[in-house]
């Protein structure tokens, strides 16, 4: 049924549940997972030259280890439960956009992902890349919440 499972994390609990469903789904299919994650590009924008805090390096220094974390956690689940697994971070203004494009590029049959379950008016302003990636894209979506 399923051959190549995506599973966007950004390392928060509501993904570990992602990573659960998506390692237990991949195991008795003989799917592999793909695990990814978004940063968003660093941008250098403040009308006061006190208010940068960060420089280029260490914002790029400081994603890699959130990424790197985020990405050992699949990698960690799909290895105890022998799935094999594929990770990569990639850099979009989009995070919804790089999930699809993703799926895309790598030949994935399902996106299993979290919801943070946002309602009322905050899903409304703060929108939900979940929601992005089941309006926007063309794979099955298995929402975890």
């Amino acid at each position: 049924m399923y051959r190549n499972i995506l599973v966007p994390t950004d390392g928060s609990e509501l993904s570990r549940k992602a990573i659960e469903h998506a390692v237990g789904l991949a195991k008795p299919l003989g799917a592999k997972v793909t695990a990814m994650t978004v940063t968003m590009p660093f941008h250098l924008f403040a009308l006061e030259p006190a208010a940068v805090t960060d420089t280029l390096e260490g914002y790029a220094r400081h994603a890699a280890e959130r990424a790197g974390k985020a990405l050992g956690a699949v990698k960690d689940a799909a290895t105890a439960a022998g799935v094999a697994c594929d990770t990569l971070s990639v850099e979009h203004e989009d995070p919804y956009r790089a999930i699809i494009d993703t799926a895309k590029a790598r030949g994935c049959d399902l996106v299993v992902m979290a919801s943070h379950g946002r309602r009322g008016v905050s899903a409304i302003v703060l929108g939900s890349e979940t929601v992005k990636v089941l309006t926007h894209g063309t794979v099955p979506v298995l929402v975890c919440r």
